[in-house]
């Protein structure tokens, strides 16, 4: 089966040995309208995934007889209609050479035993955004696919976080792999309009998330006579060597070190991953600039 529609509720795997941790894991997510599937161990999920792969996420326990969670993430990676399914791994506290361990191995969510509601909720839905984000992003780069290879500069304002997607796909066309690019940039431009423009904190957010009102409160902060003058600007910029997007938004800046690397630290939190993300997987070099509200994002072009 191929993955699912995204008009469709997100689809879940859930992997754990043991069956009042399935029931309750059940209980909530589909309680919050979620579609589950359960499996009682690893070889268990190995078995149904071979068959059927129209998954969002996959809730994965670490430690499960047969097959644990490690050799089963370990299959899921090398499998290319599996291996950008998000992951995931249930913890206990204190594991952080496990964390860093799964991330190594391309586990970036995770959750501690015993959980609660609001945070696996929280935990879940930033998983399954971002892997459905990354799939309506893919769809729409085939079907707004535009000729903007001949691109040599051009700048751009924008406020919004339509605005940052219709730019996304633009500047992805600009380069030689737009799939590769299209997501970090996208949490580039996002990062620039709700943390540089708007304000939001890293803990502001996190609370946010967990309630559900993160949409609204960005809504509410664009309509907001404090906020609705700033702009994101970006500059656009080809070499023969290297594609160039700068991109400055009109906020205070932060501290940007801590999340260029994806610790264990942040890996419980709902968000707090796009800037690694989009070093380690869109862009050849990321460098911020200043207090921090202007990034460069650089893309090697092959030259022959």
């Amino acid at each position: 089966m191929s993955v699912g529609s995204l008009d469709k509720k997100p689809r879940l795997l859930i992997v754990d040995d043991e069956p009042f941790n399935l029931e309750i894991l059940s209980e909530h997510l589909q309680d919050a309208d979620y579609d589950v599937v359960t499996a009682d161990d690893g070889e268990a999920a190995w078995d149904l995934l071979s068959r059927d792969h129209a998954f969002d996420a996959i809730l994965l326990d670490r430690m499960m007889p047969r097959m644990d969670g490690m050799a089963l993430l370990a299959r899921l990676k090398q499998q290319p209609e599996l291996m950008q399914v998000p992951v995931i791994m249930q913890t206990a506290v204190g594991a952080a050479e496990n964390v860093r361990e799964g991330l190594t191995a391309g586990a970036y969510y995770y959750l501690i035993k015993p959980f609660q509601r609001d945070m696996l909720l929280a935990i879940v839905s930033a998983a399954v955004d971002f892997y459905r984000e990354k799939r309506q992003l893919e769809q729409q780069l085939v079907a707004q696919a535009g000729n903007y290879g001949q691109l040599v500069s051009a700048e751009f304002e924008f406020c919004s976080l339509e605005e940052a997607r219709q730019l996304t796909l633009v500047l992805s066309h600009a380069c030689p792999e737009p799939q590769r690019v299209a997501l970090g940039l996208s949490e580039l431009l996002v990062n620039a309009v709700e943390h540089g423009n708007l304000g939001i904190r890293y803990g502001e957010k996190t609370r946010l998330l967990q309630l559900g009102r993160w949409q609204d409160e960005v809504e509410a902060r664009l309509a907001s006579p404090d906020y609705a003058g700033r702009r994101v600007r970006v500059n656009f910029s080809r070499t023969k060597e290297t594609i160039t997007i700068i991109i400055t938004d009109e906020g205070n800046g932060f501290d940007w070190r801590p999340f260029l690397e994806f610790s264990p630290e942040r890996a419980f939190d709902p968000h707090g991953r796009g800037i690694s993300m989009a070093r380690m997987l869109s862009f050849d070099q990321i460098e911020y600039r200043g207090n921090g509200n202007t990034v460069m994002a650089q893309v090697r072009l092959a030259v022959g």
